[in-house]
């Protein structure tokens, strides 16, 4: 990530429950089939608890949780509405060329993802840019599933709480 000032906007609340309201495919980019990564997390977290059709994105493997990867976004069967990156920093710019190619309607970078020119070149093609968090913890925040990871129990404490 770049240690430059960020001086981009990204989307309010409202907007990124918007743009996951209007997303019907993902396409995770830099999918991992390993568990200890946030992509695989996620990936399960999608398939299991949203209705929207994932694709995996990794030139290197061949399944994820059961399905079919995918060398790159124009392999796909299906434009996906929603481009979500877990790739490094420079890897940034060669994403966007290739979710502006296909058609995709959002850029989704990962947290601890940021790349300002990126944000700019997307948005001045017309896609919606979200950078800096993760399309999980946004659907479970908006759909109510914080609260089945412990999250958002209506609880202020600084003790851990008892589940009965």
């Amino acid at each position: 990530m770049s240690t430059a000032l960020r001086t981009w906007q990204g989307p309010s609340a409202a907007q990124r429950l918007q743009i996951l309201r209007e997303t019907t495919s993902i396409a995770i980019v830099g999918a991992s089939n390993k568990p200890s990564r946030a992509s695989y997390f996620v990936a399960t977290y999608l398939l299991s608890s949203s209705n929207y059709r994932v694709y995996f994105i990794n030139p290197v493997v061949d399944e994820i949780l059961g399905q079919p990867v995918y060398k790159s976004l124009a392999d796909l069967p299906e434009t996906p509405d929603l481009v979500e990156v877990f790739r490094k920093h420079d890897d940034l710019p060669g994403v966007l060329d290739e979710a502006l190619a296909v058609g995709a309607k959002t850029l989704w970078l990962q947290l601890g993802s940021w790349h300002e020119e990126v944000a700019e070149r997307a948005e001045a093609a017309g896609l919606n840019v979200v950078m800096d968090r993760c399309v999980k913890i946004e659907h479970a925040r908006f759909h109510g599933g914080l609260r089945l990871a412990g999250f958002n129990t209506g609880v202020i404490s600084s003790k851990r709480q008892l589940l009965a």
